[in-house]
């Protein structure tokens, strides 16, 4: 079973061992001139990776169509010039897939409808970033390919409800007489009738939902009822779900670990205390941007036993009450994100880092009491493409950094105590010197 990453065959007895051909490095020189002609050679192939060859062509994906018969999974991410024809000849002439990666790949319905008939063991599948995509193919997803254990449609923008299996398990009749005039024009997308599916997708385990901000309640109650297995969940960046779609994820009660909210501005802390209380094996959490919630909903995440990473960055709402209570009720805790939390200072960050012995990341970027005289030394580098604005407040504190911030922060409470002790002003210092002046 010979694998190759980052580079081509170079000789012919390389050709036909190779099993495995992976080459997610754009920086490897590797281009499609060059890709296309070795799909022609190299027969035996079972997976191909050709994310870092962002010029992949639709003649590269024919030719691997046409000469591997053996070909089990396809990552093709971020491959622009790939079309719908190169993936319509994948479909006719190679076995059925079972892992398939297409995100970044502009689709329409007949190439997604072609994937999901035809490829029935597909366990992972993923078509992120699909502007083109709508209800229409998405739909033959969840019929067909009943064996999918990964699914991402993240940044989907035509998604809606019809797309995604209905809560009800039978259609209702219309009654009879006169039908109200529509509020608004009726497209045939909007006139789809609900999903209404008579098998379980018993083996879904991941599913990331991100960005789709046509997607209602009604559509999350749907997906926890058709996938009541769920261990990853993502719907960040979807502002019209509310409390109502919290609770029916809830009802996944301990199979969910892994949950994004971020960007979803109507939960409040009410959706969050059903949550908290009911999957209580959940391990990381993300509620960026949710403007609404308190300290209330930090008090009930702490008592989770195995969270080991909290996304709240922009809750503005959030005090030192919900640090003191994290530092205090979770031992599990590993990775803690509290930028742009305004009033949290920097007291209660110094309980937090004295008190989480497994705290290895903390973000504390616009945050007020941050940026005290000194606490910037400990901090990582800002990335290079932030504004001088931004890398002036940018605190991101992880591994020995943040036991070296404990110690400093230790150093400045004792000098503190002496100052206060001997009557006299209290001058914080940058460095690592006791000297009171």
């Amino acid at each position: 079973m010979k694998r190759i990453v980052d580079r081509l065959p170079q000789t012919d007895s390389e050709r036909r061992i190779v099993r495995h051909l992976v080459i997610r490095d754009p920086n490897c020189g590797v281009s499609d001139e060059w890709v296309a002609p070795e799909m022609i050679f190299c027969r035996h192939l079972e997976s191909v990776v050709l994310s870092g060859v962002t010029d992949t062509s639709d003649k590269t994906i024919v030719h691997l169509a046409r000469e591997n018969c053996n070909i089990q999974g396809l990552d093709l991410t971020g491959c622009k010039y790939v079309t719908d024809v190169s993936i319509m000849e994948l479909v006719a002439k190679t076995p059925p897939l079972q892992w398939l990666q297409l995100s970044g790949v502009v689709l329409t319905d007949a190439s997604v409808s072609a994937i999901a008939k035809t490829f029935p063991k597909l366990v992972e599948l993923e078509l992120n970033d699909q502007p083109l995509m709508t209800a229409v193919s998405v739909r033959d997803i969840w019929s067909y390919s009943r064996k999918l254990r990964t699914l991402m449609l993240a940044r989907s923008p035509q998604l809606t409800d019809s797309a995604l299996p209905s809560p009800i398990k039978t259609l209702i009749p219309q009654p009879s007489g006169e039908k109200p005039l529509p509020a608004h024009p009726h497209t045939w997308l909007d006139q789809l009738p609900p999903l209404i599916l008579r098998h379980t997708a018993i083996d879904l385990r991941v599913l990331d939902l991100s960005h789709c901000p046509k997607l209602t309640d009604s559509s999350v109650e749907g997906i926890v009822a058709h996938a009541p297995l769920l261990r990853s969940l993502a719907l960040a960046g979807c502002p019209h779900l509310t409390d109502k779609a919290v609770e029916s994820i809830s009802k996944l009660g301990l199979h969910l670990g892994n949950l994004t909210l971020a960007h979803c501005p109507r939960i409040t802390d009410n959706g969050i205390v059903s949550l908290a209380r009911s999957c209580t094996e959940l391990r990381s959490v993300d509620l960026a941007f949710c403007r609404q919630l308190t300290d209330m909903a930090v008090f009930e995440l702490a008592s989770l036993e195995r969270i080991h990473r909290l996304v709240l960055v922009r809750v503005p709402k959030l005090t030192d009450n919900a640090v003191y209570f994290l530092a205090d009720h979770t031992p599990s805790l590993e990775r803690l994100h509290l930028s742009y939390c305004d009033r949290i200072t920097l007291k209660s960050l110094h309980h937090l880092v004295r008190t989480c012995n497994r705290l290895v990341h903390l973000t504390a970027t616009g945050v007020p009491g941050a940026r005290r005289t000194g606490v910037g030394r400990f901090s990582d580098p800002p990335p290079a493409d932030l504004d001088p604005d931004q890398k002036s407040v940018f605190r991101a504190f992880s591994g020995p950094n943040i036991a070296a911030l404990r110690k400093f922060l230790d150093k400045e409470k004792l000098r503190r105590e002496q100052a206060e002790a001997q009557n006299i002003p209290f001058m914080p210092r940058s460095d690592d010197s006791m000297d009171l002046y």
